[in-house]
Order: structure tokens, then C-alpha cells, then sequence
């Protein structure tokens, strides 16, 4: 999966009031940002590449006079902010989509590929302090002392338990380590085609930013970390409970008009949050797992194969020369 984009904003020219010829179109700054099903693309997200939305705020409310399409100048600054409000939750589904991809991504590859890093640390340490016995030299046994340091801990017992426990109490995987049952490997969580259309579908209807008051938003609030938490699972089953007790719940007031100067202030949150989107898009990015994920998005799997291919060949030619060093 690529990274997601940031909503893309209409240009400045299209936003102001009394400067477009009679075309009809409403003055938006988001428009849809083709985030939910195919998010993003290669390219380096960036909240420079559009004009500002407090900035398109200005130019939409700048008339004094209807536009060529018959409407009031805030009647198309409330169309802005409905245009900018739906990018901003597509943007949001793309951004956490991809963060669901890189948690489940560094998941696996902890599960798959850390013991043998464990194992090429232990051989280095062991290769550092054989050679380190045999010459003596200080600087050979600063650099085992070194490598020693490198190798990894013995956990203390609060990281033992780390992740052993939720709200239901032990985890099935703990459970049977604890009563000496066989136990299984975690499985990868990889969200089916059906999880992610019905995520997308009540993050869309019940996102927080939707509320009109903050009781509303309180509501929403709490919905929604449902709805991600279950989704992180990968539980199918529980987003259509969920999906079928939010169709059940109490529908939201209508929105009420508001005055220009709390459309330009909206207008100017949704440019922050969007900024701050990208922000966390780019450090997912950017980071180590992030990084491997681009180079194989179709096939992260194959990406891990070769990895541990890898592994177990510098494995091997270190075995080979720690047996060198200890029958010398």
C-alpha cells in the first residue's frame, strides 16, 4: 500500500467570489481527495503543495455581491467548508489505513525476522570476544566489550508482559503459555476487502468532526475508537454490529447556518489538521518500516522472504567463523 496523499485544494482563482464566469460549479477547497480506496501514490506528501484553506476562505467571502451562479458569497464559503470538511475525512481514512498497513507490517517482521538479528548479534558478540581472547589487545576487547553491549537484554518482567492483557482479560496466545498448551504464532491482521468498506463507510458517517455540539462529538468520539479498535483487528463481524447500532442511533441535527467569521475560523482548523496529517503521513513514510512497505506494497511478504534469506546466509557465515576462531 502507498502512503496517502494530502486533500488536494481547488485554486484560489476558482474560490473567489464574483471573479469565475457563470459556470455553475460551487467554490470548494478540498473536493474529494481520492484517499479512501486507492489513497496516495509515490509521491512525497506535503502540505505546501496547495494554497492555504483560511487563505480560500477569504477569497470565497471577498464579494459583496451574489456570484454569477445566483448565490450568496456565504452560502459559497459554507460550500467551501463542506468541500474541505469531506477531503479532510477521506484524507483521515487514507492516513489510517496506511498506519493500520505499517503497524500490522512491523508486526510481522518483528515476529519473522527478530530472532535471527538476535542470533547475528550473539554471533557477533561471541566471534568479538574469541578474537579478543586469543590476541589480547585492549582495543580487540573493547570492541567485544562493544558488541556484547549490542546484544539484547534479558526483558524485565513488565515487558514480559507486554501486550499479554486486554480488556477481556489474557490473550489466548498468554493463556497457553501459562498453562503449558501449545502455543501460536499471532497471526498477521490483514483487514478483508469487506472490513475496509464498511471502516470506510463509518468513518465517513460518524467522524467527530461531523458533530454539531460537543455532546454529539463526545458520542462520536467514543464510536469511533470502537470502530478503530476493531478494525485494527481485522473483526468483520463486530464493524457490522457496529455499522447496524450507529444506523440505529440517534440521527445528528440538521447543521445550522454559521456567521462568516466561524466558517473562516473552520476553514483555518481543517488547513491545521491537514497539515498535521501530513506530518504523520510522512513520518510513516518515512520511517524504517514505512520505507521497507514502498519497496514491495503489493508484496510485502515476498520483501520479508528475502529478507530472512539473507539473514540466514550471514548467519551461517558467521557460525562458520566462530568455528574457525574456536578450533584455531
Amino acid at each position: 500500500m502507498t502512503p496517502p496523499e494530502p486533500p488536494a485544494q481547488e485554486p484560489r482563482e476558482r474560490a473567489g467570489a464574483g471573479e469565475r464566469s457563470g459556470t455553475g460549479e460551487p467554490a470548494g477547497v478540498g473536493g474529494q481527495s481520492g484517499a479512501g480506496e486507492q489513497p496516495g501514490g509515490d509521491q512525497q506528501p506535503s502540505g505546501d503543495q496547495h494554497p492555504d484553506a483560511g487563505e480560500q476562505a477569504k477569497q470565497a467571502g471577498s464579494g459583496q455581491r451574489a456570484g454569477s451562479d445566483g448565490r450568496r458569497p456565504e452560502e459559497r464559503l459554507e460550500q467551501a467548508v463542506r468541500n474541505a470538511e469531506q477531503a479532510l475525512i477521506e484524507y483521515e481514512i487514507a492516513v489510517e489505513t496506511f498506519r493500520v498497513e505499517v503497524e500490522n507490517f512491523s508486526r510481522l517482521h518483528h515476529q519473522k525476522l527478530g530472532p535471527m538479528y538476535a542470533r547475528l548479534d550473539e554471533l557477533d558478540a561471541q566471534i568479538a570476544e574469541a578474537r579478543a581472547a586469543r590476541t589480547g589487545d585492549p582495543e580487540d576487547l573493547r570492541r567485544a566489550q562493544e558488541a556484547r553491549a549490542r546484544v539484547m537484554p534479558m526483558p524485565a518482567v513488565e515487558e514480559l508482559f507486554h501486550d499479554w492483557m486486554d480488556s477481556d482479560g489474557l490473550r489466548p496466545e498468554a493463556a497457553a503459555m501459562l498453562t503449558d498448551q501449545s502455543v501460536r504464532p499471532p497471526q498477521r491482521v490483514r483487514p478483508s476487502d469487506e472490513a475496509r468498506k464498511l471502516y470506510r463507510e463509518l468513518a465517513r458517517k460518524a467522524h467527530p468532526d461531523l458533530a454539531d455540539d460537543e455532546r454529539e462529538r463526545d458520542r462520536r468520539d467514543e464510536f469511533i475508537s470502537r470502530v478503530n479498535a476493531a478494525y485494527a483487528r481485522g473483526d468483520e463481524a463486530l464493524l457490522r454490529e457496529l455499522a447496524e447500532e450507529w444506523a440505529a442511533g440517534p440521527v445528528p441535527a440538521e447543521r445550522r447556518p454559521s456567521p462568516s467569521e466561524e466558517l473562516y475560523a473552520r476553514l483555518e482548523w481543517l488547513a491545521q489538521r491537514k497539515e498535521l496529517l501530513t506530518l504523520v503521513a510522512r513520518e510513516l513514510e518515512e520511517g524504517a518500516i514505512g520505507s521497507m512497505l514502498r519497496l514491495a506494497p503489493d508484496d510485502p511478504d515476498r520483501l520479508l522472504d528475502e529478507i530472512a534469506e539473507q539473514l540466514l546466509a550471514e548467519v551461517a557465515e558467521r557460525e562458520a567463523e566462530l568455528a574457525r576462531l574456536l578450533a584455531a
